[in-house]
């Protein structure tokens, strides 16, 4: 290895050591992403704690910042509402007709026996009735208990009731009732079981109501004897009790309700809680002390909380990057493009905290209004769009949580909706972008699907929704969507200048033949500049077919010969006809012309301030080959003059570096196979098959593809499509094999 390429491992490694490729530089952009997006947070989710005494001046204005509730006012409005509440009352059904029905039976028995006298009988029925009447209501009441039919303050309410409205019967129906027989009785029971049953159904909360009625009905029933009717009246009187009973238990349970529903009072967002220099009272010192606004009393769980959520879409973001560097091969041992992803979200959340300064809850719809499709735009633009489907996700969980001004909830579905609505319209809309133009257009897909999101949300949840938030919500979306571009197309020359980012755009920017440089090569080497327009062809067809950038091939091929507008006449494409001025020159300043062309080329881009990845393609597409004819001539001459060589193969190489990206390699294959065919004057498929795989394995061969990241599998799609693009590019030149005659039907 000569000391140049020594020179240029020693140059590689050491930027391979710098902080672009630093592993702690890459820590610290990630605890940096970190602390944004706790920052970010902490503005919805940790408010401002303040410093205060109870009976000492305020020092500052303490405002409400977020919706508070006002425990003091609520317990009010709670107690407000039990009192409200209606004693609750419980039908408890006695089946005061068995009652009755057993008490007739119990006359009808003792009338039939003649043993008892009518004295005795008397006497009897003035102790059994009523204590029947008592044990019939304390045996419902033990087996109710015992059930657990009711609660126990249900059924002393019964017990005690009962007893308050006890019906005594007149002396005179006991005196009567011995003269009954078992027909009287036999006709008295459907009767006065249907009296009891009647007056029962209703809801009585007071038995002399219900009492007050039995005469009417017993008049009008089938009764003809005046003893029966005089009996079933007074009986039924008797047993007719209340059914329905005031419930201590349930009309507790329903203050207790009411309290429960009884709505939270709310301190709104934004209110003057305690103007400057005022005196803080109890109340407002023990309003903020639940609130978990004051310094004293600092509950760091939901910091840290907080904090493991912030680590979480940090490192999801960075694994997603080191595990997929196929699809992000941008980012792969660079922090710079790190850094400038860390940037994009500085700007992104910068902007939606902004905007959340000017919400309030009577405003939530200004939310709308924050570029948060900004963030992804740029990372599609700028790094890679399967990168900004994950960044759309975040963007949306920061928007859902910065934007919420609803009280009860982190997330605020609308805006995370909104956010990944507009992310991925601005991603599907510009991840082809090739004009500055695309931009515009970009930004109007998301101010129609931006508008368009918020309008369903507002179809869907109606009750949240009026006419007027809705129109402000639509409109503040769509003008969202321009704001948007805006800073796109301010934003994207300062991140391609500061970071070297070489995006879409630029390129296509770059491959104009109008630029300085291109109007140059055209005009003072027009061979060249056919020569590096056939070989953008082919290397962007190649790259392609690969997965690399086939835009920076094509753009990088235009500005990769540029160095021979030095000394044009010096390479055989634009000669001409004209005689060959190597031939009268010796091998080594032959030598020494062709390999400056790269270094010149370099140079005068740099004059231009061309973007780096395209200064690297001139540099790197020779790599440090060898040029056979050049050291072959030497050693003729040297052995016509009888002198041993001074030289070595070595000196008669390119001084590279060797091709350092795919797309470098690429477009040095490319190179080489257009000029081969320019090359052959009648080429055939078979020339241009072997001439492609013979190059490829020449490079291989000589190592060139050792510093960039192409596989044996890609050099095979590499050859096959170079072939393929020649016989379209050169149709016309190159002869095809004829097709044998086939045989015909019957013959070998």
């Amino acid at each position: 290895m000569t000391s140049k390429e020594l020179s240029k491992g020693k140059t590689f490694q050491h930027r391979m050591n710098g902080w672009k490729y630093s592993v702690a530089t890459r820590y610290l952009l990630f605890l940096f992403l970190v602390v944004l997006f706790y920052v970010g947070f902490a503005s919805k989710l940790l408010p401002e704690r303040y410093d205060i005494r109870v009976n000492q001046p305020s020092e500052k204005e303490i405002v409400a910042p977020m919706q508070l509730p006002n425990s003091k006012a609520t317990l009010k409005a709670q107690e407000e509402s039990a009192e409200r509440v209606q004693p609750m009352y419980t039908i408890v059904p006695i089946r005061n007709d068995n009652l009755i029905t057993g008490i007739l039976d119990r006359i009808e028995r003792l009338n039939q026996d003649d043993q008892v006298s009518r004295a005795d009988k008397i006497s009897i029925y003035k102790d059994e009735i009523p204590q029947r009447a008592r044990e019939f209501v304390q045996n419902f009441v033990n087996n109710s208990r015992n059930a657990d039919a009711y609660p126990d303050k249900l059924l002393d309410e019964v017990l005690e009731k009962t007893k308050e409205q006890t019906y005594r019967i007149p002396e005179e129906t006991y005196i009567k009732i011995p003269r009954l027989t078992s027909e009287d009785i036999a006709e008295m029971r459907p009767v006065a079981r249907e009296i009891v049953t009647g007056l029962m159904n209703d809801q009585i909360t007071d038995a002399q109501t219900a009492r007050a009625k039995v005469a009417e009905r017993v008049s009008t029933s089938s009764l003809t004897k005046r003893t029966s009717r005089e009996v079933v009246q007074e009986l039924a009187r008797l047993v007719i009790t209340a059914n329905k009973f005031y419930d201590d238990t349930a009309t507790k349970d329903a203050k207790v309700q009411a309290r429960e529903d009884t709505p939270t009072v709310y301190i709104k967002q934004g209110e003057v809680l305690v103007k400057k220099g005022e005196i803080i009272t109890q109340e407002i010192y023990t309003l903020l002390d639940e609130n978990e606004l004051l310094k004293d009393k600092i509950n760091y769980w939901p910091q840290f909380g907080l904090l493991m959520l912030s680590m979480m879409l940090a490192l999801g973001l960075f694994m997603y990057i080191r595990q997929f560097q196929s699809r992000t091969r941008n980012f792969k041992y660079n922090n710079a493009q790190l850094l400038m992803l860390v940037l994009i979200f500085v700007i992104t959340v910068g902007a939606m905290l902004l905007i959340s300064i000017l919400q309030t809850s009577e405003r939530s719809y200004l939310g709308y209004l924050a570029p948060i499709a900004l963030g992804a735009m740029l990372v599609t633009l700028l790094l890679d769009m399967s990168l900004a489907f994950v960044c759309a996700v975040i963007f949306s969980i920061l928007a859902s949580v910065i934007l919420n001004v609803r009280q009860g909830q982190i997330f605020d579905f609308n805006f995370g909706f909104f956010a990944l609505v507009v992310c991925l319209a601005s991603i599907f809309s510009t991840h082809r972008a090739s004009q500055r133009s695309t931009l515009f257009k970009g930004a109007i897909m998301v101010c129609l699907f931006g508008a368009l999101g918020v309008f369903s949300l507002a179809l869907i949840d109606q009750g949240n929704w009026t006419q007027t938030t809705t129109l402000y919500g639509v409109a503040f979306a769509f003008a969202g969507g321009l704001v948007t571009a805006i800073l796109v197309i301010g934003l994207m020359p300062f991140f391609e200048s500061t970071f070297g980012i070489l995006s879409a755009l630029k390129l296509v920017e770059l491959s104009n033949p109008n630029h300085p440089l291109l109007r140059k090569l055209l005009t003072e080497t027009p061979g060249t500049y056919h020569h590096s327009v056939m070989v953008g062809n082919l290397s962007e067809a190649a790259a392609e077919a690969i997965g690399a950038n086939g835009l920076l091939c094509r753009v990088g091929s235009y500005y990769h010969d540029i160095g021979k507008t030095k000394r044009p006449s010096y390479f055989i494409e634009n000669q001409n006809g004209m005689e060959n001025p190597h031939d009268t020159i010796e091998p080594k300043l032959s030598k020494s012309i062709i390999i400056a062309h790269a270094r010149d080329g370099v140079e005068m881009q740099l004059d231009y301030k061309l973007p780096k990845p395209i200064r690297d393609i001139a540099e790197q597409h020779h790599g440090t080959t060898f040029l056979h004819y050049f050291y072959h001539k030497a050693l003729r001459e040297a052995e016509e003059r009888g002198v041993e060589p001074d030289f070595t193969e070595d000196d008669f190489r390119y001084p590279g570096p060797k091709a350092q990206s795919k797309e470098a390699a690429v477009v040095g294959i490319a190179d080489s196979v257009e000029a081969a065919v320019r090359s052959l004057r009648k080429p055939t498929v078979e020339q241009v098959e072997s001439m492609i795989e013979k190059i490829i394995k020449s490079r291989l061969d000589d190592h060139q593809f050792n510093d960039c990241e192409l596989t044996m599998r890609e050099l095979d799609i590499v050859a096959q499509t170079l072939k393929e693009t020649v016989m379209g590019i050169f149709h016309s030149r190159i002869e095809y094999p004829e097709e044998r005659p086939k045989p015909e039907s019957g013959k070998a």
